[in-house]
């Protein structure tokens, strides 16, 4: 099977490239320093691997993208593996951190991911969730000139998402589709992958947040 983002690794390494560094910033500070091996699931063409060694983690990259790990491999010095975000190719208990950058978007099962996720972390060991704020960001969502959003009643509409009226033309989304996870299920799907939710927050300052960020650990 083809992954979605096989062909589009050059475009969207310079699409998304441009605006890299605020993402890169707040994941150094939200993960904080540590120690220890750290699995980026879903690294596409290893934009923010550097950025996670920086806080003293030994980075392990995956995706299910050949074209994307065929770019990473050129910019990053890390492990990489392509593979399957809910059948990862690790042992219980392998890694101390495990980060999930701009995925919830891209997978059509977002929990089973983070069930995997946490079946790699050892006891202790601390998730960051960063992505796509799924109440002001998504399908569902038609921006206004003025920073507003309106959000259409199609927010309760999960799952794959290939065409939105209001999706910016040419954009990664119309490209190639998004997976909509509402809310309420995005966060309790940690609760049933059995992640501790340490605290939540909305990075990137702007009156509507577009961003949702979670920290979380395997009890233990």
């Amino acid at each position: 099977m083809t992954a979605r983002y096989d062909g589009q690794a050059e475009w969207y390494d310079e699409y998304i490239g441009s605006n890299a560094h605020a993402t890169t910033q707040d994941i150094v500070e939200l993960l904080g320093p540590g120690e220890g091996p750290c699995l980026d699931v879903g690294c596409g063409t290893g934009l923010h691997l550097d950025a996670i060694r920086s806080t003293g983690r030994t980075v392990v990259g995956l995706d299910r993208s050949a074209d994307q790990l065929r770019l990473a491999r050129h910019r990053d010095p890390a492990p990489l593996l392509q593979g399957d975000a809910t059948a990862l190719p690790f042992a219980a208990g392998t890694f101390g951190t495990v980060t999930a950058i701009w995925v919830s978007t891209d997978i059509p099962d977002f929990a089973g991911l983070l069930r995997e996720a946490a079946r790699v972390l050892h006891p202790g060991g601390r998730l960051l969730f960063y992505g796509v704020h799924p109440c002001f960001n998504g399908p569902h969502i038609e921006s206004r000139e003025d920073g507003a959003v309106i959000i259409h009643p199609t927010y309760r509409i999960k799952g794959w998402h290939k065409r939105s009226p209001w999706w910016r033309k040419g954009g990664v989304r119309d490209r190639v589709g998004m997976s909509h996870v509402p809310l309420a299920d995005l966060m309790n799907a940690f609760v049933d992958a059995g992640l501790a939710v340490g605290r939540v927050y909305e990075p990137q300052e702007r009156p509507v947040p577009s961003v949702l960020a979670v920290r979380a650990f395997r009890p233990g």
